[in-house]
């Protein structure tokens, strides 16, 4: 017996009107990338494993999908970490390749190489896909698009309050009503771990308060005493937590910051925004301070982004931060950049919980020409070219089998019109135009047929 066809957890097949409503999403986003002046580019699915290495983290790092070498890859393999099971030191002998984690570091990687044939500051957008070997789960997968948008080559924060503009008007454009653009910056947590005396366990006290919507604020002052933190880091953090509106925190923020410079050029920053925010006529999005989040401090040295839909429970469908020197890395020295990363797929399974998904966009066929016989079919063919020029995505059904076998085609493709012309409708050139959902049919011209259809 055949084995069923499966495919790997965390991926997935699209149908039909899966497609459609992707390719909704995708050209959204991509008409307000235009918009806003970012050019595209691509990058290859797959890096050099050097490239991606070291830049996400250690976390980060187990999650890349690593591409064996081609051949005996085994016969190059460190023979001493094979034997001592050290898949650490095994991988970078078998493995030169990788697949992208992300599209920001290979971007990085194209702006070094291309430097003299890019100008700056230099917009680009991508949309492609990346994969992450972590663990499925609802509005989590292995296989996943990312639509990116990032300025390098400059340190204006005008591009940082742009973004927050590019993210209100895009989840808005996808009928997204109620959504918080959740910011920080970098330079603030820095700061407040200058105050508290913490400075080299940033990322310590950063992971745990980043903690704070999963275990709450006793769960995350007992993280931050495991972690042998002094009183005074557990007291400032519950004041912390005591203040629940901006304008509060950035007073409290102020008192610590007076003998912080890094912090007060953070509170400068995120004050900027804020204010440059309000003038920018906003649709939809709720913009926010959240001192707690920390993602990506591994090369966010800025501003940082997350954005949350308040109408579903889902993990962030926006992303971003600035990165001052991500480019280092690959030599190329002092090139400022931001950026920002749509969550195509869970922006998509919001709106197909909302049913947010246009009528127009759910349809496939538009129009069904019945076939009746040669004669027929050929005088159908030459209607057919004549309507797809006019827009219409239609059709005419291969061979003259029963008409119901025909009506039960359409019915299954969705389709809403139904064309039916026998030899009466030849003569007098006029068309049986069937509704299949109200039932109504009525002979019309063939202009009549198209307005009808398109209006």
């Amino acid at each position: 017996m055949a084995e069923k066809p499966s495919i790997p957890k965390g991926t997935r097949d699209f149908l039909p009107e899966e497609m459609i409503r992707r390719n909704y999403v995708f050209d959204t986003i991509r008409k307000h990338f235009k918009r806003f002046a970012y050019v595209p580019i691509e990058t290859p699915s797959m890096e050099n494993l050097s490239t991606l290495t070291g830049k996400y983290g250690e976390e980060g790092d187990r999650l890349i999908f690593k591409i064996l070498n081609s051949g005996d890859y085994l016969k190059k393999a460190n023979k001493e970490a094979l034997k001592n099971e050290d898949s650490v030191k095994l991988i970078s002998s078998i493995s030169e390749k990788a697949l992208r984690y992300d599209l920001t570091v290979p971007f990085a990687r194209f702006v070094v190489q291309h430097q003299n044939e890019i100008q700056f500051p230099f917009k680009r957008f991508q949309i492609q896909p990346v994969w992450r070997a972590d663990r499925p789960q609802h509005g989590r997968y292995r296989e996943f698009y990312q639509c990116d948008a990032d300025v390098v080559g400059s340190d204006s924060l005008r591009y940082d309050v742009e973004m927050i503009s590019l993210i209100d008007e895009v989840l808005s454009d996808l009928q997204l009503k109620d959504f918080t653009i959740k910011i920080n910056n970098r330079k603030i947590l820095a700061g407040i771990a200058e105050v508290m005396g913490i400075s080299d366990q940033l990322t310590d006290f950063t992971v745990a308060i980043d903690k704070l919507d999963k275990i709450g604020e006793d769960g995350v002052l007992k993280e931050l005493e495991a972690k042998a933190m002094p009183s005074k880091v557990l007291r400032m953090t519950k004041e912390l937590f005591t203040l629940s509106d901006d304008k509060s925190t950035l007073a409290l923020l102020a008192t610590w910051f007076e003998g912080s410079e890094i912090g007060k050029k953070g509170l400068e920053e995120i004050s900027y925004v804020f204010e440059a925010s309000k003038k920018a006529e906003l649709r939809n999005a709720k913009v926010k301070l959240d001192i707690t989040l920390a993602r990506g401090l591994n090369y966010y040295t800025g501003s940082i982004y997350e954005v949350v839909s308040n109408e579903v429970k889902m993990g962030s469908i926006v992303g971003g931060g600035r990165y001052d020197d991500l480019t280092g890395v690959f030599g190329l020295k002092d090139v400022s950049g931001i950026g920002i990363s749509f969550g195509a797929e869970r922006i998509y399974d919001i709106l197909l919980e909302l049913d947010r998904f246009p009528e127009m966009i759910k349809e496939g066929v538009q129009l069904l020409f019945i076939n009746f016989g040669e004669k027929e079919a050929r005088y159908c063919e030459d209607l057919l070219r004549k309507v797809r020029r006019e827009g219409i995505h239609a059709e005419l059904y291969p061979d003259s089998s029963k008409i119901q076998k025909q009506m039960k085609f359409a019915n299954g493709l969705g389709v809403k019109w139904v064309a039916m012309i026998g030899e009466n409708e030849i003569k007098n050139q006029q068309i049986l135009l069937k509704n299949m959902i109200t039932g109504e049919q009525d002979e019309v011209d063939f202009k009549t047929m198209i307005n009808t259809i398109q209006h």
